[in-house]
């Protein structure tokens, strides 16, 4: 029994240094503008080490998800939606 709440309060403490190591971690950097389309409008964003992903609906309703560079904010790749 005393082995069991050892452990589980070992996981505990994993648990909340993770949490508070990911929450302190300084931000990824941004670029100031990232240009859309004419006409898109921007549904959804997500991000990795050096992309920044945006869900983008054209005025036709048509969908494609643009994948913009972090550090200068050109669009890289953009791949259509069905």
């Amino acid at each position: 029994m005393t082995a069991l709440a050892l452990v589980m309060g070992l996981g505990m403490v994993v648990l909340v240094g993770a949490f508070v190591w990911r929450l302190l971690a300084p931000p990824l950097p941004l670029p100031d503008t990232l240009d859309l389309p004419e006409g898109a409008r921007a549904t959804a964003v997500t991000q990795g080490s050096d992309w920044v992903g945006i869900v983008a609906r054209g005025a036709d309703g048509a969908e494609a998800f643009l994948v913009f560079d972090r550090l200068t904010g050109r669009l890289r790749q953009e791949v259509a939606l069905r």
